[in-house]
């Protein structure tokens, strides 16, 4: 059947017919839910929210932690013509009701007591709700899940295909809320065509095949990971469901996916524990792991086309990936065929490495006002430090300021309630101001320099981009995050984070008691180690990008902390206004020579 809307995507998905449809952790192990069992759950909650008053066009909001109880919610709301409205579950009581309050959804869908106690709170601000609903073991009269999918026992499976196949490509499907980097966060609209668009045109940038498992992680709140989900759903993927970022590395060894996205982050974390692994290694064993380095940095030409580098190059990476790649691999469940990466630009080096170890990750860009994917890499079509080419159907040019515009059917239909943050961001020829900066080369590969808002003008009037020189600094393996500063300033500094776990084994071999944080970081062989990896890193950038100033920070930046978004980017607004006298403080101490 043709694919026009989510409902028909979920008609398609029924007609898969898969053992394995999804998989979710249970009883201590991935157990698998067929297909059957989730087109019985989303006809019989689709029955029961038409029950509850569910119209065409209403909003249900979703609180919840990926798991098989989010598409069998999505696609029960889609299919009756609803609008899913998701928040992401990291979200404080205020974010989250801010989010229901606005969207006027009617019904909301939360994960586990402590989130529906939250909303509960804010009952007097939320008068348009009339159902909360628990999604989790309830007690008393608390409406759960599961009772709303009993109740719909006996949906007629006719009445729910006559319903679905009612939506149109233009009908509202969901409201993404943006992350918020700055002030309250925008509901971006989009339609059935937007999303399902997007699915058609960048599914044939990736090889995503019918027989792949696939793992989940990155929020599905977020249009990354769901846009992605719905082409495991198209394709017939198996889809499981990580219990958690933090035991993601478990989870991978017991999935065994074939295939994931990931925001760069989680890239950045897995090579920071290898360089780690070896740094503790006996000499030889680094050498060999250095060697097989670069090895694979010789052979990227190849590795990116998917072949064996001929004569002494394809027996040096035998012995390579005989030796060290292939352990590295088998972290990754041992069945890896590739990853994605979005949402933040991924450092060269991190791209480089795991290229050379025989791990492909096709880098792609895109925004949730875009549905999301503007540009991927994929098979045979691969240049690092690109965020790809656009794909089909997609017009992308570069404005006179360089920034990105895109027009295209994935582009929004605008933000809810708020006309001219609309006609701010889609001009009237209709494209879509991206607010990135970037430039195309000769063979249309996009390369991302950095967010147009975020550049910083330094006091002698210089445009200097902070994305890059950060990814430059997080190379160092000691080095977890960082922000660079320097709007207005005469020079650049920087608040870094340091990657704990590598600090402390470093401390450990130095003979540095590393259970005082704050003395650890004060030590000056610790100040010593920070300045000699950042002066190796501004050796390679140009003498208005170096950091000429530098602080250590105790602890990691976090979501709950405030410090990142949902997506893992850090909030520079929140940052700078968090540290801002210790920002004082170190430029004044620069100033006066003592770095």
């Amino acid at each position: 059947m043709p694919l026009e809307t989510l409902s028909d995507l979920f008609l398609i998905t029924a007609g898969h017919d898969k053992p394995d449809c999804l998989l979710t952790k249970r009883n201590g192990q991935f157990e698998p839910i067929s297909t059957a069992e989730v087109v019985t759950r989303v006809h019989r909650l689709a029955k029961a929210l038409i029950d509850l008053g569910v119209e065409r066009g209403d909003r249900v909001a979703l609180m919840a932690e990926n798991g098989p109880h989010w598409p069998v919610v999505d696609f029960a709301t889609l299919c009756i013509g609803a609008v899913l409205v998701p928040v992401y579950p990291t979200l404080t009581p205020d974010q989250a009701a801010y989010i229901v309050q606005n969207s006027e959804a009617k019904v909301v869908f939360a994960e586990g007591d402590e989130r529906m106690q939250g909303l509960r709170d804010h009952h007097d601000s939320l008068p348009q709700v009339e159902h909360l609903v628990l999604i989790g073991a309830g007690g008393g009269d608390t409406l759960t899940l599961d009772a709303l999918i009993a109740k719909g026992e006996g949906a007629d499976p006719a009445e729910f295909e006559r319903r679905a196949k009612e939506n149109k490509p233009d009908d509202l499907a969901t409201f993404i809320y943006t992350s918020g980097t700055t002030g309250n966060p925008k509901g971006v609209m989009l339609t059935h065509g937007n999303i399902v668009s997007n699915i058609v045109n960048a599914v044939q940038h990736l090889d995503i095949r019918p027989e792949y498992t696939s793992l989940s992680f990155l929020p599905l709140s977020h249009s990354f990971e769901r846009t992605v989900d719905y082409i495991y759903f198209y394709r017939g993927c198996s889809i499981a469901y990580a219990e958690s970022v933090q035991v993601v590395a478990q989870n991978l060894q017991e999935v065994k996916p074939h295939v994931f996205v990931s925001v760069p982050r989680v890239y950045e974390k897995v090579l920071a524990k290898v360089q780690e692994n070896i740094a503790q290694a006996p000499a030889l064993r680094q050498k060999i792991f250095h060697w097989a380095v670069a090895v694979g940095r010789e052979a990227l030409p190849y590795r990116l086309q998917d072949k064996a580098p001929p004569g002494l190059l394809g027996i040096k990476l035998a012995i390579a990936d005989s030796l060290v790649f292939t352990k590295i691999r088998e972290r990754l469940g041992g069945r890896f065929r590739m990853a994605v990466s979005g949402g933040a630009p991924l450092s060269r080096d991190v791209a480089e490495f795991f290229w050379g170890a025989g791990i492909p990750i096709y880098e792609g860009y895109g925004l949730s006002e875009t549905s999301p994917v503007l540009c991927v890499n994929g098979p045979g079509k691969v240049r690092l430090g690109t965020v790809g080419r656009p794909i089909p159907n997609t017009e992308m040019v570069i404005a006179d300021d360089g920034e990105i515009l895109a027009r295209g059917p994935q582009i929004m239909k605008g933000y809810f309630k708020m006309p001219e943050a609309t006609a701010e961001a889609i001009d009237a020829e209709g494209w879509f101001h991206t607010g990135d900066i970037g430039e195309f080369d000769d063979e249309r590969f996009l390369r991302i320099t950095d967010r147009k808002k975020e550049l910083i003008v330094n006091a002698y009037g210089k445009n200097v981009a902070p994305a890059p020189i950060e990814n430059a600094l997080k190379s160092s393996r000691f080095i977890g995050q960082v922000m660079v500063i320097g709007d207005r300033r005469n020079f650049l500094s920087a608040l870094v984070v340091p990657d704990f776990e590598a600090l402390s084994a470093w401390a450990a071999k130095e003979g540095i008691d590393a259970s005082n944080i704050g003395a650890l970081l004060a030590h000056p062989k610790t100040q010593k180690l920070f300045r000699d990896e950042i002066e190796n890193t501004n050796q390679k950038l140009a003498k208005y990008e170096r950091v000429h100033a530098w602080d250590l920070l105790p602890e990691d930046w976090s979501i709950e902390g405030g410090e990142l978004t949902p997506t893992l980017k850090v909030k520079r607004r929140i940052v700078n206004k968090k540290y801002a006298d210790q920002i004082e403080a170190m430029y004044q101490r620069a100033e006066k020579g003592a770095h």
